[in-house]
Formats: structure tokens, C-alpha cells, sequence
């Protein structure tokens, strides 16, 4: 996974985010339960919170490139984006309950993901001058 990977990957996630959103907000509306609408809805923060980090993960590689736990990271919240919003979308749609038995997977996934980020962060950025800061 490069950086170039995880930012273009991550910007594209969340344009989907986006249309995602305008999707259930004008499309779903009305056309589903409030409770499905509300799953879609929580499928969609979850998808656009973790693109971002997509983001923020592949800037953080070009300033690490050789802190290969951030691959990890951006495999977790893609898998994460997968199967936590992927299978709320599905359940706001009408698929079987069963496929709500994936969504933790996701969770997990993106708590993994999060936790991996602050280790890498915190063992790759020791002695990183800030900007406006001497060492």
C-alpha cells in the first residue's frame, strides 16, 4: 500500500461517502423505515469519518515511509468502511438480519486501526522537529 494509494483510495471513499449521504437523504427518505434510514445514515458517518482517515493515514506515510504499520492501518479501515457501513447499508436496504452479524467485524476493525495509528504515530514521530520548533 503507498501513500499515493491511501489518499487517492481514501478521497475516492469519501466522494462515495458523499453520494452516499444524498442518496438516503433524498432517494431513501421516505422510502424506508425510519429505523433503516437511520442505519443508513450511521453506515454513512462511519464511511466518511474513516475515508478522512484514509486521508490523514496516507499523508502521514510521506512523512514515515518506512512505518510499514500504516499499511496496516489503511487495510483496517478500508476492510472496516467494508463491513461496518457495507453491511448497514445492505440491512437499511432490506437484506436478511443475519448480514448485521458482519457490522462488529467492521468495528473491530476500524478500533484496530485507530489503535495501530497512535502506536505507529507515537514510535514514528519521536524527534520529528514540529515546524517553528529547533531541536
Amino acid at each position: 500500500m503507498t501513500a499515493r494509494l491511501a489518499v487517492s483510495g481514501g478521497a475516492a471513499l469519501m466522494a462515495i461517502a458523499v453520494a452516499f449521504g444524498a442518496f438516503g437523504a433524498h432517494a431513501l427518505k421516505g422510502r424506508v423505515a425510519p429505523e433503516a434510514l437511520a442505519l443508513w445514515q450511521t453506515g454513512v458517518e462511519y464511511h466518511a469519518w474513516h475515508a478522512l482517515g484514509l486521508v490523514a493515514t496516507g499523508v502521514l506515510m510521506l512523512r514515515m515511509p518506512h512505518a510499514r504499520a500504516l499499511r496496516h492501518v489503511v487495510l483496517l479501515f478500508a476492510i472496516g468502511i467494508l463491513l461496518f457501513s457495507g453491511s448497514l447499508y445492505g440491512l437499511a436496504l432490506g437484506a436478511p438480519r443475519a448480514l448485521g452479524t458482519v457490522t462488529p467485524l467492521g468495528g473491530v476493525a476500524f478500533i484496530a486501526g485507530w489503535i495501530l495509528l497512535s502506536v505507529a504515530a507515537a514510535r514514528g514521530l519521536t524527534g520529528v522537529s514540529e515546524p517553528g520548533h529547533d531541536r
